[in-house]
């Protein structure tokens, strides 16, 4: 077996991608999508055939001006969710308009409006992860759909203060971001290369999924946004890997072994799990630089890619 299939025999794939043509390729499991994934699949044949559909919509449907953009990005995003939806067998990952971060009840309120969106479109809320940023604001939002049945996926998460905190919330599944953190520690020290095991990025999913496995909690682990084959071969095992397509594809030409190298048995249960309050969460996030810098710049970066894909509407409107 190629790399690829050995790994699916230890952890769910994920394809991160929203093209829809890598995802009938790879045949994932899951999907997940984002602004920037949204971005990128308006801009292939694919997308573009579904943004000029939901263009023609939303002149019926958004009842005025001020609605319409609105309307059609909450449109296209479902139609993309929906397509996605029919290849893969699990859960699709939606996410909440990055520019709502910071608002507990306007998170809420778009979560429920796009269920229902789905539900309208023919999509049970059980094959839809929602997902929210993981500020002090999305976990909150996040434990109250919960509780609804919606299912949460906590995304641009950074540090363990965090990881804490969604398990406490009872949040279905987080994705740690692999890749972002080791960018942040290779920024700093260009010069100083870092061994696989030692990537700090692959250390902090790790200690994630041994503190999660230890304390019983059953909110799933996904690794994300990885940038190399390595980073990935060191959580093989791990609940969840969100991969991209050209990672994917790496994976599936390389025939060598892969060692397994997370269990869920290899954290003995001992000692009461951390309980974390909105004046401790804001602190320890605080004293962690990197965690601060990269959950700013990546609500900024998900906010800027949510108005180019406005504007790539405005322009097809007008066309």
């Amino acid at each position: 077996m190629n790399k690829l299939d050995q790994l699916r025999e230890m952890t769910t794939v994920v394809a991160d991608t929203g093209d829809l043509k890598s995802i009938r390729r790879f045949q994932s499991v899951d999907a997940t999508t984002n602004p920037t994934l949204l971005l990128k699949a308006a801009q292939q044949p694919d997308g573009q055939s579904l943004l000029r559909e939901t263009t023609k919509w939303a002149k019926n449907n958004s009842g005025s001006k001020d609605n319409f953009l609105q309307k059609c990005t909450e449109k296209f995003t479902i139609s993309i969710g929906k397509e996605i939806s029919e290849m893969v067998p699990g859960r699709v990952s939606t996410e909440v308009d990055a520019r709502l971060s910071f608002d507990t009840q306007a998170m809420i309120d778009k979560a429920r409006n796009l269920i229902d969106l789905y539900a309208e479109n023919g999509v049970s809320s059980r094959r839809i992860l929602i997902k929210l940023a993981s500020t002090w604001e999305g976990i909150r939002a996040a434990e109250v759909l919960e509780k609804d049945g919606i299912q949460c996926n906590l995304t641009l998460l950074f540090c363990f203060t965090q990881a804490v905190a969604c398990a406490d919330a009872g949040v279905t599944l987080i994705s740690p971001f692999v890749g972002r953190i080791y960018d942040w520690y290779q920024k700093k020290s260009p010069d100083q290369p870092i061994d696989p095991q030692d990537d700090p990025g692959v250390q902090s999913v790790r200690r994630i999924y041994q503190y999660y496995k230890k304390h019983g909690y059953q909110t799933i682990v996904m690794g994300a946004s990885f940038r190399n084959i390595a980073q990935i071969e060191e959580l093989s095992g791990c609940d969840n890997l969100t991969v991209s397509p050209d990672l994917l594809e790496i994976l599936a030409t390389d025939d060598g072994l892969l060692e397994r190298k997370l269990f869920p048995d290899s954290a003995g249960a001992s000692g009461a799990p951390k309980k974390i309050d909105e004046k401790e969460f804001r602190w320890q996030l605080n004293e962690d630089p990197m965690a601060t810098e990269k959950l700013a710049e990546g609500i900024r970066n998900f906010a800027v890619n949510q108005y180019q894909l406005e504007e790539l509407i405005k322009q097809m409107m007008n066309k």
